[in-house]
């Protein structure tokens, strides 16, 4: 029988998602500062419940309050008090009422951690972040003490969510955050366990996996979000990638995740980085002209079973259907178009044949001046910014149920950094 996105998909742990669209996991930044959810976080995770995707990914779940994505993320740190768990459970209540499941995704920002939260950040090793600007500090290594004490919190952030109604959790070792500076042998320059072969920088995450499938049993989801590649000299590649997902298929996790990038090579966002991308040996396909990693998911699963997910690019139903029909996907997952067109999954299931790409229109430059854009430091930044649109988005839906499309990017970009200045001012007062 031909699998369309309708399909339903039967997970390894015995769960089944009802079809095969997902709405990938975009940092909200509408968590109190504190980082407790918030009927803001309800009404937008309702929205797109009610829109039809068969699983929906929460953004970045942080489980150490001085390392978030961005201000206004969600944290559990340590065993949630009444209120933290009366919180978790109205969001996962708000966010399955369509019949779908919920997931948690699980991170820490590691290095790229933010000044204004935190400028002092921990990571694998003392490697800076290379961005202009300033933003980001030079990390401390994390102690072998330290390590084993994130893995515990994993544990019990996933148990927490498991308690509260999530129906699956996702942990983050994508994107340049915490995991995935443990995976790249550019940013881990450690000597002990925990550095120099695959087998021990990705000693981090299977020890995560592990104590989170104690947690929470075995028939409950385990996703993880895993880079394809860093796209960077002397990064994390295919073949390194490749072995880890074999290695995950053993550990018993359900579906992994496949994208790509960091700060630093911000292909997951389709945006420019600062150096040259390191190009990977995975031939091109029509479908990955559109959808960024299909073909490097095409080539794990010749050597997996492991069900994947593939985000990033999706916008034509043809697309889609194509990398379900060929074996390259399981599950579709959708970012930015959910940001606007909320019932996306519901216009596919009802014939839609393309969503819009509304970043193709998303400029911070005047038109006179996008001839600088030639300049890769400006494309990046220019890039970066019109992000900041998508967040206005959300912010709109969460507090007010609808979105603007005709929102100026320069007062996206004005508001979105002044709430986040705001939100860090309010958690460090008193």
């Amino acid at each position: 029988m031909a699998v369309t996105l309708a399909s339903e998909l039967q997970l390894p742990c015995g769960a089944a998602l009802p079809n095969r669209i997902a709405k990938a996991a975009m940092t909200e930044g509408l968590a109190t500062p504190d980082g407790k959810p918030t009927p803001e976080l309800e009404r937008l995770y309702g929205i797109w419940s009610d829109g039809g995707a068969g699983m929906l990914l929460s953004g970045n779940i942080i489980v150490d309050k001085d390392h978030l994505e961005r201000p206004g993320n969600v944290v559990i740190e340590a065993e949630p008090d009444a209120d933290m768990k009366a919180r978790l459970a109205s969001w996962a209540e708000a966010a399955t009422r369509n019949g779908n499941h919920f997931w948690a995704q699980i991170s820490h920002g590691g290095r790229q951690t933010q000044k204004l939260v935190n400028p002092h950040p921990k990571s694998s090793s003392d490697v800076q972040l290379a961005l202009p600007g300033g933003q980001f500090a030079k990390p401390t290594p994390l102690t072998k003490d330290e390590i084993a004490d994130l893995v515990r919190r994993w544990a019990i952030a996933a148990k927490a969510c498991q308690e509260a109604g999530f129906t699956g959790v996702q942990i983050h070792g994508a994107h340049g955050y915490l995991i995935s500076q443990f995976l790249s042998p550019r940013v881990n320059l450690r000597t002990d366990k925990y550095g120099g072969s695959l087998e021990n920088r990705a000693r981090f995450l299977l020890e995560i996996v592990a104590a989170v499938r104690t947690a929470v049993g075995p028939d409950f989801p385990i996703s993880v979000k895993l880079n394809s590649a860093d796209f960077q000299q002397g990064g994390f590649d295919f073949g390194d990638s490749l072995q880890v997902v074999q290695w995950l298929e053993t550990a018993s996790v359900d579906l992994i995740e496949i994208s790509g990038g960091t700060y630093e090579q911000p292909k997951l966002m389709g945006v420019e980085g600062m150096e040259e991308e390191e190009v990977q040996n995975v031939a091109p396909s029509t479908a990955a002209r559109e959808a960024y990693f299909v073909d490097f998911a095409k080539a794990m699963q010749a050597e997996v079973a492991v069900p994947l997910m593939v985000t990033g690019g999706f916008r034509t139903r043809a697309a889609m259907e194509q990398a379900l029909a060929s074996g390259a996907a399981d599950v579709i997952g959708l970012g930015r178009p959910l940001c606007v067109d909320t019932d996306a999954p519901n216009a596919l299931f009802g014939g839609a044949e393309e969503l819009v790409r509304y970043e193709d229109d998303l400029d911070l430059l005047p038109p006179w001046l996008r001839f600088l854009k030639r300049f890769q430091m400006v494309k990046a930044i220019n890039g970066f910014a019109g992000i900041y649109w998508f967040y206005q988005q959300l912010w709109m839906l969460g507090h007010e149920s609808r979105v603007d499309r005709g929102f100026p990017v320069m007062k996206a970009f004005r508001l979105v950094d002044a709430r986040n200045k705001r939100i860090m001012k309010e958690r460090v007062a008193p």
